[in-house]
């Protein structure tokens, strides 16, 4: 199976691009902007029909698009996110390739939901930004393209590779500096917020499953439980062997004022958006935000209730996110595998690398 795989510099297209050539099955061709890419291509300023001559040459049975951006203001998101799946989509029309499209979406696309609910694919998209209404349309682009397509819906990428400016990365980060200096209290905000973690490597398995599988529109790929980030930096703090206290600096509604966590908390200031620099450039591309607009998202999240406390996730979906992961499962035979206690640990060890 020939795959052409677009943003494979990225923090999720790194694991894709590793998981598809363990595959002997798989040729795999990459694109995008990097020097590490086969072939150098910048979708966000490419034309169709140089994508087109492109296609006819490899001829892919499948295209994967992990490519995208996370930071930047409505023109650049647009332009990274939109316009140029927009022309990833016209140019498999022309193409004689019939090549199917695996698109990489994200649960930011859904915005707020009810706490204690399971977000389901056949739920309305309310996104709560820019980001996510990019990408919104990206995804509307693509179902409505024609094409033999499926988006995934990827929820909260943890594990290797987690991009330093995401939630967790800038808390393994304030805890290796904390250890570093011996301080005995780590001082933390944000912590009330809920998320739905999948691990980047279970990620690049449904991303494969997806290319194989005949399913079409919309599906969650997430691990079907929410965890509050409280508990994450708590099980970090395990993990990492923090002996100190984490101490919770606001809090969520209905709590009380300052508190401590029993196992961690150096502030850490708003995150970028969860998937930091989640996607990949669909040109040059890394994860790595060697452009601005490929860090992660600006602004930080919706007021809790009465707006009392301004939670710093900026991904614009409020206090709760959990998937209903059931297509998933159906569709594609897949479900999330690694634990997020393993995920963490991964992150600790590549940020106690710097200590």
């Amino acid at each position: 199976m020939r795959v052409l795989l677009l943003g494979s510099g990225g923090f999720l297209g790194r694991y894709v691009a590793e998981h598809l050539l363990a595959d002997p099955a798989v040729q795999l061709t990459a694109l995008g902007r990097g020097d590490d890419a086969d072939v150098r291509f910048d979708l966000s300023n490419g034309s169709p029909g140089a994508l087109t001559r492109f296609l006819n040459a490899v001829h892919p049975g499948v295209v994967i698009n992990c490519a995208g951006a996370t930071r930047g203001g409505a023109r650049e998101l647009t332009r990274h996110n939109t316009v140029a799946v927009a022309t990833v989509c016209e140019s498999l029309r022309r193409s004689g390739c019939g090549a199917r499209l695996v698109q990489i979406g994200c649960s930011s696309e859904y915005g707020p939901s009810q706490p204690g609910s399971s977000t389901a694919e056949d739920a309305v998209p309310r996104p709560g930004g820019p980001y996510g209404v990019s990408k919104l349309a990206a995804t509307e682009l693509v179902l409505g393209s024609g094409l033999d397509a499926v988006v995934l819906r990827v929820f909260s990428p943890v594990g290797p590779g987690t991009p330093a400016g995401s939630p967790l990365g800038r808390l393994a980060e304030a805890m290796r500096r904390a250890m570093q200096s011996g301080e005995s209290e780590l001082k933390l905000s944000g912590l009330g917020v809920q998320r739905d973690f999948v691990d980047v490597r279970d990620v690049a398995r449904a991303v494969h499953a997806a290319s194989l599988s005949a399913a079409q529109g919309v599906v969650n790929i997430g691990s079907g439980r929410a965890v509050r980030l409280r508990e994450a930096a708590s099980v970090l703090a395990r993990v990492a062997g923090f002996g100190g206290a984490l101490h919770e600096i606001d809090s969520p509604p209905g709590r009380g004022g300052p508190h401590h966590v029993p196992a961690a908390a150096v502030h850490v200031p708003a995150p970028a958006h969860p998937h930091g620099a989640a996607h990949g450039h669909a040109t040059a591309h890394g994860h790595a935000p060697a452009h601005p607009q490929v860090a992660g998202e600006h602004g930080g999240g919706p007021a809790g209730a009465g707006g009392a406390t301004t939670y710093p996730y900026p991904d614009g979906c409020g206090g709760w996110q959990q998937a209903d992961v059931r297509t998933a499962r159906d569709r594609l035979g897949w479900r999330s595998r690694i634990p997020l206690e393993e995920s963490l640990a991964d992150i600790w060890m590549e940020a106690a690398c710097r200590i």
